[in-house]
């Protein structure tokens, strides 16, 4: 085994919307991605009065990729044209498959809008290859029960969302073999974990202080994670929690406008076209 070096850490840029306290490491400064891995909105951590408005995000389109959202606090209302309808609470994460088109709202349930409370939610945009593109979109929504809690030594764990680790399996399916999972490093911990040098990581440091193979990785920063070994090795001080995943790059060109992402220029003004005439579906009775 060898370790895996940090080779940069890229801190996420503060771009609220309206009440909504947002951060954005990727895309950011000198990185448009970490193919296959896209986007990231890291949303609070905050606290909602009671009588808010709850999250601002009612209903939109996609095509071309995947969202995960991990819910840390408050919850999720998912609603979305191709029948989906869920619910996630805090600890939970849901993964919906955009594939040929589909139009979602993400939104406050009304308790958490009546009672309010803390809310702090990450989503990822995990690109789909050309062959995958147009595939049925879907949804998997998991309650924080459901997902397997690994440790790693020193009360440290691996909360597992798809892939395998210590002969467990995530309760999601991915599409394309994507590894993901959600680590919490107890103060003075050190963890060795599985990360093939032809995968790329996704590393992102939620809360705390990590290091990786001795190099810092500051809360609210993005890792850039050298192809030189197999492992990684994370280590904290006080603490901490980061999102750990790792994919096969696709090599594909990536062309992206708004809520799309596909391989050509024409393809995007083909999915515009297929919004506006209706084609993703009939987006009424999506707000929560």
């Amino acid at each position: 085994m060898t370790d895996r070096s940090l080779v940069a850490a890229h801190l996420a840029q503060r771009d609220d919307i309206a009440d909504l306290i947002t951060r954005r490491p990727l895309p950011g400064p000198g990185l448009q991605q970490i193919d296959p891995f896209l986007f990231l909105n890291h949303h609070g951590p905050q606290i909602y009065s009671p009588g808010n408005d709850g999250l601002p995000f009612g209903p939109h389109p996609h095509r071309g990729f995947e969202t995960v959202t991990f819910i840390l606090e408050g919850s999720l209302a998912h609603h979305d044209t191709g029948g989906h309808a869920y619910v996630v609470d805090a600890g939970g994460v849901q993964w919906m498959t955009a594939g040929s088109g589909l139009i979602h709202a993400e939104l406050s349930p009304p308790e958490f809008k009546r009672a309010g409370g803390p809310m702090e939610i990450l989503q990822l945009w995990v690109n789909l290859p050309a062959r995958l593109k147009m595939t049925e979109p879907r949804y998997t929504g998991v309650q924080a029960d459901a997902i397997p809690v690994l440790p790693l030594g020193a009360g440290s764990e691996l909360r597992l969302i798809s892939g395998s680790f210590a002969e467990a399996q995530g309760p999601v399916a991915s599409l394309t073999g994507v590894f993901m999972s959600v680590v919490s490093l107890a103060p003075g911990a050190e963890v060795r974990l599985p990360a093939p040098a032809a995968r790329s990581v996704f590393l992102y440091a939620v809360r705390g202080d990590a290091t990786v193979a001795g190099t810092p990785l500051p809360q609210w920063h993005l890792g850039g994670v050298a192809p030189d070994g197999d492992t990684l090795v994370i280590a904290s001080t006080g603490g901490g929690l980061l999102l750990f995943g790792h994919a096969d790059p696709i090599a594909e060109p990536v062309v992206s406008h708004g809520p799309f992402v596909m391989n050509t220029r024409e393809e995007i003004v083909e999915a515009i076209h297929d919004y506006q005439a209706g084609r993703f579906g009939d987006p009424a009775g999506l707000r929560i």
